[in-house]
């Protein structure tokens, strides 16, 4: 599993056989136990995460409970995936079910005489086009997580790795005081909220 701080780097919106090559390499490597290889698949999907839980209505502490949990579920399953080149999609699609799932935590059953409650678009459904949306919002979250300032990027990668990082080894790491580490948390998390909104 990943424990140190990765580097960020602009995903592109289209892929192409050899980056797909790339990031099966990448889940080989992983499943081998490499720490590198974690470090970079976290660098590459970890904005995509974070915005899918935002994008269900999440708060700050359960969007993160999204984006640990997912990973976790990598971590247990990655001999599983079959195919790594499509982890992207594997990862979108798992941190959308963990939203959901805390998302019906959440709601209360309220019953309605209203019909057209149930007008709307199925939340349990898979996108039509899975890997197409996966994309889209990889290069979405990324551009926005490239918009924080470098240490406020290199924090929210070093909190939402799994396992995450300590307070401890993030001042190591990052050489930032310890006392400013949730302040500059909570900023970075609701500007990408903001922009992930936008």
């Amino acid at each position: 599993m990943p424990r140190t701080v990765s580097r960020t780097r602009t995903i592109p919106a289209t892929r192409s056989g050899a980056q797909d090559d790339e990031v099966a390499r990448l889940v080989g490597a992983a499943a081998e136990g490499n720490s590198r290889a974690w470090d970079a698949l976290v660098s590459r999907y970890v904005a995509l995460l974070w915005s899918i839980a935002f994008r269900h209505g999440l708060n700050e502490n359960d969007a993160a409970d999204v984006v640990q949990n997912t990973w976790l579920r990598l971590f247990e399953h990655i001999h599983d995936v079959r195919e790594p080149a499509r982890v992207g999609s594997w990862l979108a699609t798992t941190a959308q079910r963990e939203s959901l799932r805390l998302v019906a935590q959440h709601q209360r059953v309220v019953p309605s005489a209203d019909e057209t409650t149930f007008d709307g678009a199925d939340r349990l459904q898979a996108p039509v086009d899975e890997a197409l949306l996966a994309r889209e919002q990889v290069a979405e979250a990324r551009a926005a997580l490239d918009t924080l300032p470098p240490t406020w990027r290199s924090l929210v990668e070093a909190l939402t790795q799994e396992p995450p990082l300590t307070y401890e080894e993030i001042v190591v790491e990052l050489g930032v005081p310890i006392g400013s580490i949730g302040p500059t948390r909570g900023r970075s998390v609701r500007r990408l909220r903001e922009l992930v909104a936008d």
